[in-house]
């Protein structure tokens, strides 16, 4: 089963081939917070509801008329944020972005890929070691699939990371509580990012797109996708990708448990996109995006293609003005 919005307004639920608009709500998170108001599951919350008419999705993704699949109303109370180091052959990438000038051969990345291997899959009753962390921004980097992603004048690179990202949204009493699993574009820096491992901050401040589908119930453990750069039509660059747990180093639950660990992410009403990493770059085999370039991201088990371009922001000069 699968949720998508439309950016005028309007829930769509997939079950197969068939799709048809959710009676009664005009957006996912007004649906989300229906269900948990009624301690009902999504399905339970729809059949209640009903549907109206059919739609063509394919179609009105083609047109840009489908938007990320959860928005919050308010872009403040809506974070996206993620982790790395997370899937089995991730440290490869990262290893040799960072390796240079490491004078005891073994970088911080290979360190923390050790430590998830050893103690990201915990127990029952165990507490599993924390995963690396990032934050990417508010409600405001979010960009709709088939909208273009824009890297600031500065950036030094902007290309894709194909990830799978989990959406939650936190109850009145502050319980989060899981929508669903979406495609994600967690676009990066990573050029800035190999200058010192330092500027991995700075290199995640960059929009990213997720969806057009949200997979309503659980991941699969194993999801196997493709990661393409199309340019003039025509693919540059393409790769597989695995994700789900039995292609990661940490469990879903370890990931979860220290995000929201975290009080300040257990705020009521808040929602949150919190992107489970990747072990599959374009930028670790040479290549460099330009404008004008689509990043497609397609794992058929989380729904529909995610498609984005990419642009550049036109140069500004930013001046702080005192009061």
């Amino acid at each position: 089963m699968y949720l998508s919005q439309l950016k005028s307004g309007g829930v769509i639920w997939r079950e197969g081939e068939q799709a048809r608009l959710i009676r009664g709500v005009s957006s996912s998170y007004e649906l989300a917070l229906l269900a948990i108001g009624q301690g009902l599951s999504l399905a339970d919350t729809v059949a209640r509801l009903g549907f109206g008419e059919s739609v063509d999705l394919p179609a009105l993704a083609a047109d840009g008329r489908l938007d990320c699949p959860v928005r919050h109303p308010d872009p403040a109370h809506m974070f996206l944020t993620g982790t790395g180091l997370t899937h089995l052959g991730s440290a490869s990438a990262r290893d040799a972005m960072h390796s240079a000038g490491d004078m005891e051969g073994v970088t911080d990345s290979m360190k923390m890929f050790r430590m998830g291997l050893e103690g990201g899959k915990p127990g029952p009753g165990e507490s599993g070691v924390q995963p690396e962390w990032f934050y990417k921004g508010t409600g405001v980097a979010a960009v709709a699939p088939g909208d273009a992603l824009v890297s600031p004048e500065f950036a030094l690179d902007g290309s894709e990371e194909p990830e799978i990202a989990g959406v939650y949204l936190i109850g009145a009493d502050g319980t989060p509580f899981r929508i669903g699993f979406a495609l994600a574009n967690e676009f990066s820096d990573h050029v800035t990012e190999r200058i010192n491992y330092l500027y991995l901050a700075h290199s995640k401040l960059r929009p990213a797109s997720f969806g057009p589908e949200l997979l309503v119930g659980e991941l699969p453990q194993d999801i196997r996708g493709s990661s393409r750069i199309l340019r003039n039509g025509e693919a540059i660059w393409q790769k597989p990708f695995l994700s789900g747990e039995e292609n990661m180093s940490h469990t879903l639950a370890n990931l979860e448990y220290h995000h929201f660990k975290y009080a300040l992410f257990r705020e009521p009403g808040d929602l949150h996109v919190h992107m489970f990493g990747t072990a599959t770059l374009s930028f670790a085999d040479g290549v460099r995006v330009e404008p004008g370039d689509i990043l497609e991201i397609d794992a058929p088990q989380l729904g529909l293609a995610l498609r984005n371009p990419v642009a550049r922001e036109s140069v500004h000069n930013l001046e702080v003005t005192p009061l």
